[in-house]
């Protein structure tokens, strides 16, 4: 059974949820990313992908719209945990989002996964889901 990940108090943002989840730090985009969001999740993402040796999976599930902005995240991110001899995973199941990361190139330097346990290493079977 899969344990449920740990919800830290902070930073919880409109856009941006964070959390611990099997040795990984989670970090769930939520809603339009764009520039005001972008503005908003900067700060956190530069705290996580600071730490030497980090996990982290960005969750685009929740997004309902993804522009330049939010690519430019995701590129920021990839650089600074690689820098650091970390380890980044995406998550990303909505069709625009997917051919928005296809089109730039970036689903080669960071292939999107379907589900949070494949980004996590899990067997799939662990979420409860058929």
């Amino acid at each position: 059974m899969r344990q449920e990940p740990r919800q830290d108090p902070a930073p919880l943002t409109r856009h941006l949820r964070v959390h611990q989840d099997h040795g990984h730090t989670v970090l769930e985009f939520r809603g339009e990313i764009d520039i005001a969001a972008a503005t908003e999740i900067a700060p956190y993402l530069d705290l996580v992908t600071a730490r030497n040796g980090s996990r982290v999976v960005i969750d685009l599930r929740h997004v309902e719209f993804f522009d330049c902005s939010g690519l430019r995240l995701l590129y920021r991110a990839r650089s600074r945990v690689l820098e650091r001899g970390g380890q980044l995973r995406l998550v990303c199941t909505h069709p625009l989002t997917l051919r928005v990361l296809k089109v730039t190139g970036l689903s080669g330097l960071l292939p999107p996964l379907a589900t949070l346990d494949a980004a996590l290493g899990l067997p799939e079977a662990t979420s409860g889901t058929l």
